[in-house]
């Protein structure tokens, strides 16, 4: 039986992230940016951990990275979820929600009250996903190139969907 692993990325992880991620975005015809947009995986112990951030990857039994997702801090009070995304392999399965509540709890953890998320309508499973533990369309000052949509959640208000 496969098992699926959740755990801290580090930067020897950055190929197979941004393979990831990258083949995630083009599935859904967005073009990737590592100059610009994607540019945070180049150094993720820089972009994340070491902003007071963190970054989860999903692997399997193979030590392949099936999914990811970070939380980058922006101020003391509010922080970005980012590159959360799952190879078609483990879609539909609940990883996406378990990867989602782990990432939104350690916001919470790490004090955080707010968190943010940009995304592109095509990613509709994602939008649901988002959506179903409370995020709430929101208007920011600006939006990445290949994002059309904002969302954000107060985490004071997240009931955690496993303890509820």
């Amino acid at each position: 039986m496969q098992e699926n692993l959740f755990r801290k990325a580090q930067n020897a992880d950055t190929n197979a992230i941004q393979h990831l991620v990258f083949k995630v975005l083009r599935e859904y015809g967005l073009e990737p940016d590592s100059n610009s947009t994607d540019a945070d995986l180049n150094n993720i112990e820089a972009n994340y951990f070491k902003t007071g951030g963190t970054f989860l990857v999903i692997i399997n039994d193979q030590r392949e990275i099936l999914g990811t997702g970070g939380i980058l801090p922006h101020s003391k009070t509010y922080c970005e979820l980012r590159k959360m995304y799952l190879d078609k392999s483990i879609r539909g399965k609940g990883l996406g929600l378990t990867l989602l509540t782990k990432l939104i709890n350690q916001a919470k953890e790490l004090g955080f009250t707010h968190i943010t998320l940009e995304t592109a309508s095509v990613l509709k499973e994602a939008i649901e996903l988002y959506q179903s533990v409370g995020f709430k369309p929101f208007s920011p000052p600006h939006l990445s190139p290949r994002c059309d949509q904002a969302f954000q959640l107060d985490l004071h208000l997240f009931l955690d969907p496993n303890q509820k």
